[in-house]
């Protein structure tokens, strides 16, 4: 493709639509049967060989369809705009940055009050759970389809032509929760999501980066939830490459005051994770013209307070949610593009 056919733009994302199950739907609201999940995603998604960044959002609590797509669109134009602007501020991404995304949607709405909170919570729960759920199954097939399309960005050749594409996670709340659940079932043993297949040793699947808002689940989630998302001398871990990154703040009341009454502790989103199988580095949520030193991003978990910016305004600190979807901002897209960056 020519320079003057590249987008100037952020292209609207693709979607991806999940039931109350986390079943597959079609555009026609059909669900997809388990055994073509994998077919159905091959003919929807064709990755532009313009792309070289590819972006999975899952959105988070109270979040209707439309605007999952945006938010999407919205963030990944504020990145797009600062490299734009400023491109030695990433010196990392010099051969470019177009990105293209993915955007998975599940039905979020509810009540803002605790009732509606521990439903949501449920049915993240039950969407994600062993035996029941399909939707780390979904999620799983969409990121292996994704892995297996994409061009290989460590191959010396493409990076030569400019071609080698990445792939980033990017969640908000509860979908962070599908994420993690996503990840982890790719560490199983056999394998149950067909990535890699088959299984080239140098080229394992992996993510590139994975970047969670204001994570609607425990604190203690990583060592009671997804300790397998690391790896051990017993499990080898999900096929997370980059850093698993997690924004939050005391102004987020739906991670503070309600889950706090729903799950007897604050969640993620509200103070940040709790412990965890490895080390964690903790930092600060930096404004777009500071860059982040080489060495904060580069762990396996790194927290980020965001207190001094994921505020809200007055009503909405007043709200049942306060600042918990205060994230679609620049600050957010400059350490969303950061990942991007280092990840080359």
């Amino acid at each position: 493709m020519t320079a003057d056919a590249l987008p100037r733009v952020v292209p609207e994302p693709l979607v991806v639509d999940l039931d109350e199950q986390g079943r597959l739907r079609t555009p026609e609201d059909i669900p997809v049967p388990v055994d073509r999940v994998a077919d159905h995603l091959a003919r929807r998604l064709r990755i532009p060989e313009w792309a070289t960044d590819i972006h999975v959002y899952v959105h988070g609590w109270r979040t209707p369809p439309a605007t999952a797509a945006r938010s999407a669109t919205k963030l990944l134009s504020q990145a797009m705009g600062l490299w734009t602007a400023r491109p030695d501020r990433y010196p990392g991404l010099s051969d470019g940055y177009r990105p293209w995304s993915v955007v998975v949607r599940w039905p979020s709405s509810s009540r803002p009050t605790l009732g509606g909170y521990r439903l949501i919570r449920d049915r993240a729960h039950s969407m994600s759970a062993e035996g029941k759920g399909h939707a780390p199954y979904v999620i799983g097939h969409l990121l292996g389809y994704l892995d297996a399309g994409r061009v290989d960005p460590r191959a010396s050749s493409v990076l030569a032509n400019r071609n080698g594409q990445y792939l980033h996670l990017t969640g908000h709340s509860f979908g962070g929760r599908f994420l993690c659940e996503a990840m982890q079932r790719a560490a199983e043993r056999p394998p149950v999501l067909g990535w890699s297949t088959p299984y080239d040793s140098r080229r394992p699947f992996t993510v590139d980066s994975a970047l969670i808002f204001q994570m609607a689940a425990p604190r203690d989630a990583f060592v009671r939830h997804y300790a397998d998302l690391f790896p051990s001398g017993e499990h080898p871990g999900a096929p997370l490459r980059g850093p698993l990154v997690l924004t939050h703040s005391r102004w987020d009341r739906a991670t503070g005051f309600w889950h706090l009454r729903a799950e007897r502790q604050p969640g993620i989103g509200h103070s940040g994770a709790g412990p965890a199988p490895v080390p964690q580095f903790s930092t600060t949520l930096l404004g777009t013209d500071t860059p982040y030193p080489p060495h904060v991003l580069d762990h396996r978990v790194v927290n980020v307070n965001a207190d001094g910016l994921y505020r809200g305004s007055r009503l909405t600190r007043l709200s049942p949610a306060g600042a918990h979807s205060d994230f679609l901002r620049p600050e957010s897209a400059h350490l969303l593009l950061t990942l991007a960056e280092r990840s080359r």
